[in-house]
């Protein structure tokens, strides 16, 4: 069993993946941090994730250590990783990793993966597709909620524009642009709470078990 979950930055799918999987007792996957992870690992190397030679070779050298890492979670890492995800070699260097955690977890019970491109690269082939999404305006509010409780200085209109940004280039890169499955259920959690996602998210699986 295979849950793919997509959508945009600060949408709500890390928090309804990671609930999922623990109500399931199913292996999770943070696809996203693997993209983190190689944005992070050029940046500490004092290489730029825009260069694609850089970002290749961190790729197919990712310290998985790195996914651990308290800085993957801040705003310089999550830039880095939306410059090297739209870098063709850096998602081909990835994608077998990803496609062999999806098809045999390490628990053997099912697995779900949280993403801009689960359900329609990474796992074509997964039961159920979501595609969690919301306003632009309200992400942007939930991102610089985050990183002030981080202690983060952050400015709105600087976190509104970067989101912006980042929307720009998930959705207009050339391989595997950030964009619902064909067959993927759509979610706008604008106006609902995270639990009433993941309800939503629960009936849907349901079902389909």
């Amino acid at each position: 069993m295979i849950i793919a979950i997509d959508g945009p930055a600060a949408a709500g799918k890390g928090t309804l993946a990671r609930r999922l999987a623990q109500r399931l007792r199913y292996d999770f996957l943070d696809t996203g941090a693997l993209y983190r992870g190689v944005g992070l690992q050029v940046l500490r190397a004092g290489g730029d994730p825009a260069d694609p030679k850089a970002a290749k070779a961190a790729a197919e050298a990712l310290d998985l250590k790195l996914l651990d890492d308290p800085e993957l979670r801040g705003d310089r890492a999550a830039q880095a990783a939306s410059l090297v995800a739209a870098q063709p070699a850096v998602r081909a260097a990835l994608l077998d990793f990803q496609r062999n955690f999806a098809h045999r977890p390490p628990g053997g019970r099912g697995a779900v993966l949280d993403g801009r491109d689960v359900g329609t690269v990474i796992c074509p082939d997964a039961r159920v597709k979501l595609f969690i999404t919301a306003t632009t305006e309200a992400r942007a509010r939930r991102r610089l909620r985050e990183l002030q409780e981080r202690g983060q200085a952050a400015i709105w209109d600087a976190v509104l524009q970067d989101m912006r940004d980042r929307d720009a280039r998930d959705e207009q890169r050339d391989v595997a642009p950030l964009k619902p499955a064909v067959n993927a259920i759509v979610v706008d959690t604008t106006a609902l709470s995270a639990d009433q996602v993941f309800e939503r998210a629960m009936a849907i699986v349901t079902a389909k078990l």
